[in-house]
């Protein structure tokens, strides 16, 4: 892993110039299981952390706490095997549809979004 950001980068010239980031640098990068559509979890990349989820085929990102790059599952073994990456219509996000091995979530549930429910729809008799 590289403990710092790089300064450069191989991404397509094309998709970087496309790219609207944070002040940071950085973008939002939601996982969604591919063949079910479970939101996994969401996490951070800069044009070095998605050039390389896209030429490895496994997820990359940035930690902000650690500042430092992360390729999901090289710790835990749950690894997600990248099957697209998409950006979204206002360009700073990507959607990368992956296949979830494990747990994607840091507390070892298997999404981030499980856990604390704060509404769901109303029903009809509401």
């Amino acid at each position: 892993m590289t403990t710092s950001r790089a300064t450069s980068t191989a991404l397509d010239p094309a998709v970087a110039a496309r790219l609207k980031r944070g002040a940071d640098g950085l973008f939002p990068a939601i996982a969604q299981q591919y063949d079910t559509g479970e939101v996994l979890m969401l996490g951070w990349m800069d044009d070095e952390a998605l050039h390389r989820t896209l030429t490895t085929g496994r997820c990359t990102y940035w930690s902000r706490s650690r500042q430092e790059y992360w390729v999901k599952g090289d710790t835990s073994g749950h690894v997600q095997h990248v099957k697209s990456v998409a950006l979204d219509c206002d360009a700073d996000t990507v959607l990368v549809k992956v296949d979830q091995v494990g747990a994607a979530c840091h507390t070892g549930a298997r999404t981030c979004f499980d856990a604390d429910v704060l509404a769901s729809a109303p029903t009809a008799d509401q």
